[in-house]
């Protein structure tokens, strides 16, 4: 497995410091099991809270980016308040993958195909630091969150529960 990703490749250019970890992925690793977020958490013996999953939506018509923590659902209602909309639902796989350019179970906030705005659970922000996908299913990396808000101009809200 390669190292270097998109995302890992722009963390490095921003002069971000990071942690690798990888990890063995489950494919299939679903809402049965918890999820991939879940699955990656026990893998890593990281508290579910700091491993952050990457879900791709929708505010009315607009792409957004939103990272919650892994033991959490998205509040498509919340988000949508938080973003000035009406209504939030998930990007479909296939748009998901196209928009962001990596495919899912390995989807990472950070230099994505397509850049577009990115909401961050606030709750996220009270760890030392935080696990995200680098870029590659089995491949997470370890940052501090003020470090990840900053890079990705993210913007904040109480979106998930």
């Amino acid at each position: 497995m390669s190292m270097a990703t998109r995302a890992t490749r722009a963390l490095d250019a921003a002069g971000i410091g990071y942690r690798l970890h990888p990890y063995d992925y489950d494919a299939d690793a679903g809402a049965a099991a918890g999820g991939k977020g879940l699955q990656a958490a026990a893998a890593l013996g990281a508290a579910p809270q700091r491993v952050l999953k990457t879900l791709m939506a929708w505010v009315d018509a607009r792409a957004v980016c939103v990272v919650i923590p892994s033991d959490r659902q998205l509040l498509p209602k919340a988000l949508a308040a938080a973003a000035g909309g009406k209504a939030a639902r998930m990007m479909e796989i296939a748009e998901a993958e196209r928009r962001s350019g990596y495919k899912v179970g390995g989807i990472s906030p950070f230099a994505q195909q397509r850049p577009m705005p990115v909401w961050l659970e606030h709750d996220a922000l009270g760890a030392d630091s935080v696990f995200v996908n680098a870029g590659q299913r089995g491949l997470l990396l370890e940052l501090a969150p003020a470090d990840a808000l900053r890079i990705l101009q993210a913007r904040t809200a109480a979106i998930s529960r």
